[in-house]
């Protein structure tokens, strides 16, 4: 993999014979990690046991479990500490709540290709009907009907960085009319301001973006109802960026489908109206659920500890302080 680390990006600075002491949420990670240098002293931490001591106490490096949460507590107590390496993309539970010499990075990267892949097979399986088929094979009965297709669909990426482009690339071979928004317009890139007019000629939405104030919220009852009728809208990015109740408006009155890997609340309580809502695929978050994404996710980790050790510009930096 190329090396796009910005020049300006932050360094973490060791001295020459310091150890680096990592939190890592699992006994095989810290196997891993260690690996990397004798340098590295890894302590497994799980939140649930209570605040780190003795050496664990003196961590620089926080890796928490997947994108999980961590108390101001736990951060209170590890003075020394100044790294938040993520195992996952999605960073919104630690921005702007970190010490001031903390930064936070993620791994961007290690979930692109499984997230890619559920957003097309979810798209394919709605389209051609799959769920229903799926139903009417556990009830004993054969009912042909005609569903949708994605040959030739207008498909509206809501997200242009990695995983949007992983999904544009992975939809090549179904020759669909593909258009890409983000904040900021560029070079084959629609701006955000533009969907009112895009939104209506989209036969499938698909939203791949980062959970941010502007992006909370974002697909509200006026964004649904400027979709098309019977369109599909694919959600890959996070529950609060869906407005669900809109959401849920929209699925009961039969005029919009959906297919969605996140939800809001999440998870799902017993009971929820969005469990038998008509014409929504539901996945509990299983997107990045693949058996390489641990793998992928560690090595995240790795190359950002041999970096620390070596002085380099730290990677994937989200926020610093």
């Amino acid at each position: 993999m190329p090396d796009d680390t910005p020049a300006t990006a932050p360094v973490l600075e060791l001295g020459p014979e310091e150890t680096l002491h990592v939190l890592v949420p699992s006994t095989a990670l810290a196997g891993v990690v260690e690996g990397v240098s004798p340098r590295i002293r890894a302590h497994r931490f799980d939140p649930a046991e209570g605040l780190p001591t003795g050496e664990a106490a003196q961590a620089q490096v926080l890796v928490p479990r997947g994108g999980g949460d961590v108390a101001a507590e736990v951060l209170a107590a590890l003075p020394r500490l100044r790294l938040v390496q993520l195992m996952s993309a999605g960073a919104e539970k630690f921005v702007g709540r970190l010490p001031e010499r903390v930064i936070l990075c993620n791994a961007r990267g290690a979930h692109t290709p499984s997230t890619a892949e559920w957003a097309v097979t979810a798209m394919l399986a709605a389209q051609r009907g799959i769920p229903h088929f799926a139903r009417e094979q556990d009830a004993g009965r054969w009912a042909p009907a005609t569903q949708h297709s994605m040959i030739g669909a207008r498909v509206l990426v809501v997200g242009a960085g990695d995983i949007g482009r992983t999904i544009g690339r992975m939809l090549a071979g179904f020759d669909v009319e593909l258009t890409y928004v983000a904040r900021t317009a560029r070079d084959g890139v629609r701006s955000t301001d533009e969907l009112p007019e895009l939104l209506p000629h989209a036969d499938v939405v698909v939203l791949i973006v980062p959970v941010t104030p502007e992006t909370t919220g974002m697909v509200d009852a006026a964004f649904l109802a400027a979709m098309a009728d019977d369109a599909l809208l694919v959600n890959a990015a996070r529950g609060v960026v869906v407005d669900t109740d809109a959401l849920l408006a929209e699925l009961t009155s039969g005029r919009l489908r959906a297919a969605v890997d996140v939800t809001e609340p999440e998870p799902l309580p017993e009971g929820h109206p969005l469990w038998s809502a008509p014409g929504l695929l539901l996945t509990p978050h299983v997107a990045g659920a693949v058996p390489d994404t641990n793998d992928r996710a560690a090595a995240a980790v790795t190359d950002q500890l041999a970096r620390v050790l070596a002085g380099e510009p730290l990677r994937n930096v989200v926020d610093q302080y």
